[in-house]
């Protein structure tokens, strides 16, 4: 889940295929202080020059599978990789390498430049994303190369590694919701574990993947790209990276699109009970859709408050037995608060949640881990991305508060108001951070932005992920004649991939002729 530190990330990625088939410092300078060898260094590394070829199959850690295909029409995708400073307090030292993948434009006669895509997390890898979502962002390349990248300590760049494989099907199957004193030591003893695991296997690496350096990249990737300003489309997690791009850099931001936005003021627990009303809302509107349908509707009760009580009695129930799930793997409840998460993200998804709680009720977990495992970066041949270990990582480093277990259990009953069913889970990850081996960087991140270009803000009122309510914090926070507001009265996670068309045709047209929609516009 974006923004607040917990055991999962919410990833604006489709999980449809899987369904089918079955510091201390964060950095250190600016890139622009002007410091002599700095400027030197940072300088050689914007003059270096990709070397772009035939993208190959996605990484272990990018989350496998084959490489991408062919966009409509037959254009290829590229891939590349390009360096950078570890540390740009010291940009003349260690780099490290971070993939990047293109299709160029279809007109390269009015080729604006290049359109860089961050779809969200943070931990996503936007080389396999991209591909993904190619044909919904088809009209955007008649003027722009798409471009996207795995950021530092994601996918194929310099991944953060933690637990391996069978250790993490382990690790996910677990209680995240203790009920007595021994179920709370055991979940304080598996965050240990797993803080030690990632310390031991990328310690040297993580002070460095916060959003601070992941915005610095983003300029330097702008300059390696040849481009004087930043175009950018950022989804979710890919809003708040955005957001810190422009107050670093607001005179280099050209056209920006932040959609399913992150409120930028909320801290861990503030963001935490955002997204737990948000998930709350969104099974509200999914169980009142099901009563609505009546009989067409395979979940028992007549209301919204008994066909929630019919899943919180599921959850209740996994909770005291696991049932049969996937091969000998089984559906504890952890993993199915996880999978009914999972398939909010999208209307499109609600089939699916509909028909694993209805098998689930007949002792079948088969379909809600398969949703789980969607979230958890597991794929059918039992391998992880790296999504979830790139997600503790960098909201670890970048937020300070660390909860211990105690302080979340007193926050639970603020979480239980917010989210009946999903309180529980949500309030006990805020001590997610609790054991992390490094300090974080801020309380909230600064998007201040004077002297921006506009920047197009969408909000979904149904985004159980990034509430409707952040859209608007990020317009006050980015600053007066920065942020321009557009509301989607919608469902999801993500307007412009909804397929409403007057979402579409409003950002296409800022994005490609730069005509900036009225504030206040409302697509239904």
């Amino acid at each position: 889940m974006s923004h607040a530190p917990r055991r999962v990330a919410l990833a604006a990625v489709s999980v449809v295929a899987l369904l089918v088939g079955g510091c201390s410092d964060d950095g250190g300078g600016s890139a622009s202080d002007g410091a002599t060898p700095n400027a030197a260094a940072l300088a050689e590394l914007a003059g270096q020059t990709p070397e772009w070829a035939a993208c190959p199959p996605p990484s272990a850690a990018e989350g496998g599978g084959p490489a991408p295909s062919p966009l409509p029409g037959g254009a290829a995708w590229e891939c590349a990789f390009m360096e950078v400073p570890l540390d740009y307090g010291d940009p003349g030292g260690e780099t490290i390498e971070l993939a990047l993948i293109r299709a160029k434009a279809r007109d390269a006669g009015n080729r604006i430049g290049s359109l860089i895509f961050n779809f969200g997390g943070p931990g996503g890898s936007g080389v396999t994303a991209l591909p993904s979502f190619g044909a919904e962002f088809e009209s955007l390349r008649s003027r722009y190369d798409l471009v996207s990248f795995d950021p530092r300590g994601v996918g194929r760049s310099e991944p953060v590694e933690c637990l391996d494989d069978r250790a993490l099907d382990a690790y996910y199957a677990e209680d995240a919701t203790p009920d007595d004193a021994a179920e709370q030591t055991t979940l304080g003893d598996n965050q240990k574990k797993y803080a030690a695991a990632c310390e031991r296997n990328s310690g040297p690496a993580l002070p460095h993947v916060g959003t601070e350096n992941a915005a610095r990249d983003m300029d330097l990737m702008r300059q390696v790209l040849g481009d004087d300003k930043l175009y950018y489309f950022g989804i979710s997690y890919g809003t708040e990276l955005g957001g810190v791009y422009a107050h670093q850099f607001p005179k280099n931001v050209g056209r920006a699109v932040f959609d399913a936005v992150v409120d930028p003021n909320a801290g861990t627990l503030d963001g935490a009970l955002g997204q737990a009303r948000g998930f709350q809302l969104a099974l509200d509107n999914f169980a009142e859709d099901c009563v609505a349908r009546g009989d067409d509707c395979q979940l028992p009760g007549g209301s919204v408050a008994e066909v929630e009580a019919f899943i919180t009695g599921l959850l209740a129930e996994l909770d005291k037995k696991p049932i049969p799930g996937i091969g000998d793997r089984e559906l504890t409840q952890t993993q199915a608060t996880n999978g009914i998460a999972q398939a909010l993200y999208s209307k499109e998804y609600w089939t699916y949640l509909e028909q694993g709680l209805d098998e689930a009720d007949a002792g079948q977990g088969g379909l809600l881990l398969a949703l789980s495992d969607s979230m958890n970066g597991r794929n059918e041949q039992g391998q992880y991305s790296n999504i979830q270990a790139a997600n503790a990582a960098v909201n670890c480093v970048d937020f300070k508060e660390r909860y211990s277990l105690d302080q979340a259990k007193a926050k639970l009953p603020e979480f239980r108001e917010a989210s009946p069913v999903f309180g529980d889970y949500m309030g006990w990850a805020l001590s997610s951070c609790s054991q992390w081996p490094v300090p974080g960087t801020f309380e909230h991140p600064d998007v201040s932005a004077p002297g921006s270009a506009p920047i197009l803000v969408i909000g979904t009122t149904g985004d159980p992920a990034t509430p409707y309510a952040g859209a608007r914090a990020m317009v006050e926070a980015l600053g007066e004649g920065v942020g321009v507001e557009m509301t989607f009265q919608g469902e999801g996670h993500g307007a412009y991939t909804s397929g409403n068309t007057c979402v579409k045709r409003a950002t296409d047209a800022y994005l490609l002729n730069g005509r900036v929609p009225a504030a206040g516009t409302v697509c239904r």
